[in-house]
């Protein structure tokens, strides 16, 4: 594998050779160093290395340049390298300008001058930058290979599942990449047996399910020790910082997820409210960082795992596991969060994953290159699914019941897609049906106040309305509300059979649900505000009440 590149450009020599021999001295194993006190002769370089198909992971360029600001040559590099990540070095009068590059070019990082001691103030943010790169790099010879039909189920959900659980892997149609029959060739496989999985290693397989292709591509899957602390059950935002914490405290933990690590914030384009992230973050980031964070705390997690059964004897509680594995826990934390409602119109089910999606706006955007797509659903998630979606799509229409966008979305989302042309809002509207052959080519729109109904062309529509709990799956050994949700807390004391199931001195705590030691923990629990924070603080509330209640027994 050619080594990637760090580029730096620094008009002073002196700030240049210091910034130039941190660099050198900490990355030169794994990176080729490239410095100039030039921002032409710079962009002469990129030109040069893009020809000889060459990467760049990395520009760090000084703002204050005599040929062009940094926030200039930045921005000329990233129309040649635009994956590469971007740290501004700058002086503390060159703030605002910093602040204002975050936007115009996706700027990843502000440096203030001088950065010493470097392994304080500038190795953990290079670290940090090179790590995100990493994660989405995908090297032509290293990467697991899908080939199939873009418009296929099939082919989908291996590529959702991979995307979630964070396994780089490279799509090919067998209908447009020339490539990918030669694949077929070799493993001696037809069209009929797509999708086709080429392994990093060389072996393949076809048609697998998502359990097989886990082991397939070495995710854990089966617990390793006989009794845990804790088990949680969710891998969202809420499920994730309850592993981080319980584990950073010393419990023994382990997590369960049925389906991918991330939950719907997992599926995020963009998140720029997130605390802490100036220049946003996607999903797909942010669930990186916390796997990564919950492993390196010594959290077990098991992936793609379903719970069948929960049973409680002497209060530990014995979790049976759809495969017939069963896991034993002091105490467990459900934060299954919540999904979205399905669209129950005609002809939808015939086309779901065939141009109909539920989220996974940031699998298939490239599929809707030049394409007229659709979203129902107007809250953050949809408006952050359709701002990513319009750097591929021709034209994206946001279809929404109300009559403004500002009364569902964020204001910061709403400014942001009305300086985006190529989308539109259809207010006062449904989606009322799907129409096509094999895969999705119209739907059509119904206006709430006319009643008129209105067929258009659509190669894709992305579904963000409404949730429903991640409940299905639970028996009937907690509390529920009528829409699924699990009581907790003082709210279990509201029902009239309280005293029949309740039999401790002390009151339920906060997170706790009808069942001592079980505890639920984000958008799953009757009660919890919505959004990505609120989440992350509820999961690091469930570890706090789960150490009370070990602390009792």
């Amino acid at each position: 594998m050619k080594l990637p590149y760090i580029i730096i450009v620094d008009d002073d020599q002196q700030v240049m050779r210091a910034i130039q021999r941190d660099i050198r001295n900490e990355y030169r194993e794994d990176y080729k160093i490239a410095a100039t006190d030039s921002a032409n002769e710079a962009l002469d370089l990129i030109k040069e290395l893009k020809l000889k198909n060459e990467t760049v992971a990395l520009f760090i360029s000084d703002q204050k340049m005599p040929e062009m600001e940094g926030i200039a040559f930045l921005e000329k590099a990233n129309e040649i390298y635009p994956d590469a990540k971007k740290i501004l070095l700058t002086a503390y009068s060159d703030i605002e300008a910093a602040i204002k590059a975050i936007n115009k070019v996706k700027l990843d990082y502000y440096l203030l001058k001088p950065w010493n001691p470097p392994e304080e103030k500038l190795f953990p943010v290079v670290n940090d930058l090179l790590d995100d790169w990493h994660a989405l790099y995908k090297p032509d010879h290293e990467a697991t290979r899908i080939i199939g039909f873009q418009w296929s189920p099939k082919s989908h959900k291996i590529k959702e599942f991979l995307s979630g659980n964070l396994i780089p892997y490279i799509w090919m149609d067998i209908e447009s990449d020339e490539e990918a029959e030669k694949y077929l060739t070799s493993a001696n496989v037809t069209k009929s047996d797509l999708p086709l999985i080429i392994l990093k290693d060389g072996s393949f397989v076809n048609d697998p399910s998502v359990t097989d292709l886990a082991a397939r591509v070495g995710l854990q899957q089966k617990a390793a020790k006989e009794m845990y602390d804790v088990l949680i059950i969710g891998a969202g935002p809420a499920g994730l910082a309850a592993s981080v914490y319980g584990s950073c405290e010393g419990l023994k933990t382990i997590l369960v997820e049925q389906n991918n690590p991330g939950g719907q914030a997992g599926n995020s384009a963009r998140i720029e409210n997130y605390l802490g992230f100036p220049t946003g973050l996607s999903g797909g980031e942010l669930t990186r960082r916390a796997v990564t964070q919950t492993l390196r705390f010594g959290t077990e997690v098991l992936t793609p795992q379903q719970v069948k059964n929960i049973t409680v004897k002497d209060g530990y509680k014995v979790t049976e596991m759809c495969d017939g594995t069963v896991i034993h826990s002091k105490a467990i934390v459900i934060a299954t969060g919540a999904s979205y409602a399905r669209l129950n119109i005609p002809g939808i089910e015939n086309f779901t994953g065939a141009g109909v999606y539920y989220g996974s706006a940031s699998v298939e955007a490239h599929a809707c290159k030049n394409e007229c797509v659709y979203i129902a659903g107007g809250g953050n998630s949809a408006c952050q699914a359709a701002m990513y979606l319009s750097k591929f799509a021709k034209e994206v229409n946001i279809v929404i019941r109300r009559d403004k966008l500002i009364q569902t979305a964020a204001n910061y989302l709403v400014e942001n897609i009305s300086n985006t042309p190529n989308i539109k809002i259809i207010t006062n509207s449904d989606v009322v049906s799907c129409s096509g052959s094999n895969v999705l080519e119209n739907i059509t729109l119904k206006n709430a106040k006319t009643g008129e109904e209105k067929t258009v062309p659509a190669k894709a529509l992305f579904i963000y309305i409404g949730t429903k709990p991640g409940t299905d799956w639970l028996n009937e050994l907690v509390l529920k509300n009528e829409k699924g949700f699990i009581i907790t807390g003082s709210e279990l004391m509201k029902d009239k059979s309280f005293h029949t199931f309740w039999k401790l001195e002390r009151e339920p705590f906060l997170p706790e649900t009808s069942v001592p030691g079980i505890f639920a923990s984000g958008d799953v629990r009757f009660g919890a505000l919505a959004g990505i924070s609120t989440a992350v603080g509820e999961g690091a509330l469930a570890i706090r009440f789960v150490r009370k209640y070990l602390e009792d027994m």
